[in-house]
């Protein structure tokens, strides 16, 4: 993907009050897709995140090779608008990722999300899931709250994820999170150097229980080289420092990168 003009976290924060609350990177979208989830608010993401496999060099066979190409044959009938595939390179201090890596399918809403769920294509495409994800998954449902999300095309892109886990108290989490630490990352946008940024929050897991996880946030670099040197800036540190304040749940730091 293309770098694409900043934006304030802080304005994606009053939005986000508004609304209350083969390339295998990027799909197509059906005719018509995009005006009706502008028309229809949030997004609804569908994620998968894989833990590591038994083996990598299979899974990724597999992964090209057969599942990418099935989860596309059934777009149309499973109705996401946007698929972004991203594999973890490492957790944020350099370490071995925690996860392998995550696909994102991209609804117009969450009704929407969860007639795609109900159709016979996704079914499929869940079902081939146990031919190739021989480390286990979690699969949740998340919706965006941070207006909008745009996706550029263009070169593939680097990205700081948190994977937030449930905290002890969320009401004092959110009013941290709202009041303090996103614009405390909109304010060191610049010195960072990231270009485009996702807050979401899972709903639930894809079969309707409890979320196993909090929430996500992604910071979008136009490169690799450009989220190293944006990590290792006073501002990310201060972003960083900031976590422990409200994140009482814990919380897993990546680096991952948008693939082919």
């Amino acid at each position: 993907m293309r770098s694409h003009p900043s934006w304030s976290l802080v304005t994606s924060l009053a939005l986000a009050t508004a609304c209350g609350g083969s390339d295998d990177r990027s799909a197509g979208a059906p005719g018509g897709a995009e005006s009706a989830a502008a028309a229809a608010g949030p997004a609804a993401i569908v994620t998968v995140i894989y833990n590591t496999p038994k083996d990598t060099a299979a899974f990724e066979k597999y992964y090209r090779e057969t599942h990418v190409p099935l989860v596309s044959t059934n777009q149309r009938e499973i109705g996401f608008t946007r698929a972004d595939l991203t594999r973890f390179t490492s957790n944020l201090d350099g370490s071995k990722p925690a996860y392998y890596r995550q696909a994102e399918l991209y609804f117009p809403s969450v009704e929407a999300a969860r007639r795609g769920m109900a159709t016979p294509g996704f079914k499929k495409v869940a079902d081939d899931l146990a031919n190739f994800a021989s480390g286990g998954l979690t699969g949740l449902l998340a919706v965006e709250t941070s207006g909008p999300a745009e996706a550029p095309e263009g070169e593939p892109m680097a990205i700081a994820t948190v994977l937030y886990k449930q905290p002890t108290d969320t009401a004092a989490f959110e009013k941290y999170y709202a009041e303090t630490h996103v614009p405390l990352v909109g304010a060191n946008q610049q010195e960072i150097g990231f270009t485009r940024a996702e807050l979401t929050k899972f709903a639930s897991n894809l079969d309707g229980s409890a979320p196993a996880l909090y929430r996500p946030a992604e910071l979008y670099f136009p490169s690799m080289d450009a989220l190293k040197q944006g990590i290792a800036t006073p501002g990310f540190k201060k972003v960083a420092g900031d976590l422990p304040n409200f994140a009482t749940g814990g919380l897993d730091g990546l680096i991952a990168v948008e693939t082919r």
